[in-house]
């Protein structure tokens, strides 16, 4: 059996992730109009929806719109979680 190293290599983070970008007049509503890395706009996007209770109840992976992310969401009243973060993206420069 091979033994495993015992030291550890550090991980770097994506400069992609970390760059900031900035949202749309849609999205915006949703995040903020200030420029922010992808990491955290996926975060301030999943505290919007766990705030006013957006996730499926039956279906955890799908994300239920309200006015606001309908919008973002290119008029689909639901989304995969997947499909959200392709969606997504087309709202930031």
């Amino acid at each position: 059996m091979a033994k495993k190293s015992t030291t550890s290599t550090t991980r770097k983070p994506n400069a992609a992730l970390m760059k900031p970008v900035q949202p749309d007049e849609a999205l915006a509503k949703i995040v903020g109009s200030t420029p922010l890395p992808r990491g955290e706009l996926t975060k301030k996007l999943w505290d919007y929806i766990k705030k006013h209770k957006l996730q499926d109840e039956t279906k955890k992976t799908n994300i239920n719109a309200d006015e606001n992310l309908k919008v973002v969401f290119g008029g689909k009243k639901q989304v995969t979680m997947f499909e959200m973060t392709k969606l997504v993206s087309g709202h930031v420069k």
